[in-house]
């Protein structure tokens, strides 16, 4: 029994079990919210409130982006990620509301507190995820989570196509998101079940930290120095670009093109398709024969080539339908003749987006091995990509 015992607690001090923990927190909360947001308008016939929404969430996330990974050195994974993780189910409920009154507001003031939550929650799964695996395997790490990470976002497609297979309309009902509601929730609460960082090890007995006093004196300066630390503005471009795609991929591809249930439909398998991309990619990125340098070089070509690929073929949909498609014409995926095209080229944009962040992720990750350091670092990531895709969501408005 006492061998047992030994062999569970080892199990569950283990970065690979962690990585889970946290990879199913981004399962049911970020990964529902992506199946949401990937609806085009969160959802709603008219994509104002989404957008205004979203502006108010990525504007709050730059700044608790940049200052989360200092809140979780304070505070610590577990009840930052729970809490946090409760600001998503916050922000599903607010479209319940939206329904019934008409009224953006409280829509708009729950994207703005899913902000903080979400630039806290991706702060702390950033640094457990490029700190606690070893430099061998961090590719493989990468890839767990964002699999599971995705595998919520398909789930959520699942939902939201069966749910919507036989509905006339082009809004989701209360029901819908209701049961999002339920599944964060849980999601949030998984949080409660890490391990505190000092207490995980490797398979080789080393440990994943380097306990170290920090107060908040300390972490402020460590946030001011990340503005003038070369390595992160070297990444700069790199972080503000790398989520400012969604905004016209979710509402000017899907959102415009596609009925309702064809929309969850197309949620399948962009999500389902960024798990296996990174799954591939990380066999790449992990792969001792070529030296680090070959593999940024060649990731980065392939991201490059596959980024114009979508770019072009985005383009050449948008002079097919400049306007979108009026609501009762649009399209179907049982019409193949005229939706196969666009389907397919939204299923690549999935895979375009996998690989760009795993990249981002790796490159984070080889830059230190101090989980201190990479907490500030993803949250300067999360919180320039955050600006990024304010700006995204603004001009989709205008």
């Amino acid at each position: 029994m006492g061998a047992f015992g030994a062999v569970k607690r080892i199990r569950y001090y283990s970065p690979m079990t962690q990585v889970i923990i946290v990879g199913l927190v981004c399962f049911l909360c970020p990964g529902l919210y992506n199946a949401l947001n990937g609806m085009g308008g969160g959802g709603q016939l008219d994509p104002t409130a989404n957008n205004n929404a979203n502006t108010a969430l990525y504007s709050t996330f730059v700044i608790f982006g940049i200052a989360g990974g200092a809140i979780v050195n304070l505070c610590g994974v577990r009840w930052t990620i729970a809490v946090s993780g409760m600001a998503y189910a916050l922000y599903s409920a607010s479209y319940i509301y939206l329904n019934h009154s008409k009224n953006s507001a409280f829509t708009i003031a729950s994207g703005a507190l899913l902000g903080m939550g979400a630039g806290i929650l991706w702060a702390a799964q950033g640094m457990i995820m490029v700190s606690y695996p070893s430099e061998q395997e961090k590719g493989k790490y990468i890839a767990v989570m964002w699999a599971l990470l995705n595998s919520g976002g398909t789930l959520g497609g699942i939902i939201l196509f069966a749910i919507n297979y036989h509905s006339e309309t082009d809004s989701l009902a209360d029901g819908v998101y209701v049961v999002f509601v339920v599944l964060e929730c849980i999601g949030a609460m998984l949080g409660l079940a890490l391990a505190p960082p000092a207490k995980v090890t490797r398979s080789d007995g080393s440990s994943v930290v380097l306990v170290k006093y920090t107060n908040a004196g300390k972490e402020a300066i460590g946030i001011l120095k990340l503005f003038i630390d070369p390595m992160m503005l070297g990444l700069l471009p790199m972080c503000f670009t790398s989520n400012f795609f969604y905004t016209y991929q979710f509402n000017n591809i899907n959102g415009a093109l596609f009925n309702l249930r064809t929309r969850g439909f197309n949620n399948m398998f962009y999500w389902s398709t960024q798990a296996g991309a990174s799954a591939v990619f990380s066999i790449l990125l992990d792969n001792q024969r070529l030296t680090r340098r070959m593999r940024g070089l060649i990731s980065f070509g392939i991201v490059f080539v596959i980024f114009n690929a979508i770019w072009g073929g985005s383009l050449a949909l948008h002079n097919k339908y400049p306007n979108g498609i009026e609501s009762g014409e649009r399209l179907d995926f049982k019409d193949s003749k005229r939706a196969a095209g666009p389907i397919i080229l939204y299923m690549v944009c999935g895979i375009g987006d996998a690989i760009f962040q795993n990249l981002a992720y790796w490159v984070i990750g080889a830059l230190t091995n101090d989980n201190q350091k990479l907490s500030r670092y993803a949250g300067f990531y999360k919180g320039m990509q955050s600006l990024g895709a304010a700006v995204a969501w603004q001009l989709d408005i205008k």
